[in-house]
């Protein structure tokens, strides 16, 4: 089993879509098990700027995680096509063990 974590910017856009909600019903049409979206607290990326989305009067843009767990193949099958349809945000993969 191979899980992956895609972070993103709760404002970015799939055309007019919140770009997680595009990558939510991508994995959908991908026949991923499931996926789920976290919403992050605080957060920083490339540019090490705290982005703190529960200040009053914030306009940070607040962090977002997706992440999703199948079959290795499909996982990576899965990250190859949305790489054709996103050129944004950074994503991790490892392997997982499924207890069930």
């Amino acid at each position: 089993m191979l899980q992956a974590q895609i972070y993103i910017d709760q404002d970015n856009l799939h055309g007019l879509q919140p770009q997680y909600e595009f990558i939510l019903a991508f994995l959908i049409r991908q026949n991923i098990q499931g996926a789920t979206v976290f919403r992050g607290r605080l957060g920083y990326g490339k540019h090490q700027y705290l982005n703190r989305p529960n200040d009053l009067f914030s306009f940070d843009e607040t962090p977002i995680m997706i992440t999703f767990t199948d079959e290795e193949n499909k996982v990576r099958a899965a990250l190859t096509a949305l790489r054709k349809e996103m050129k944004n945000g950074f994503i991790v993969t490892y392997k997982v063990e499924n207890w069930d």
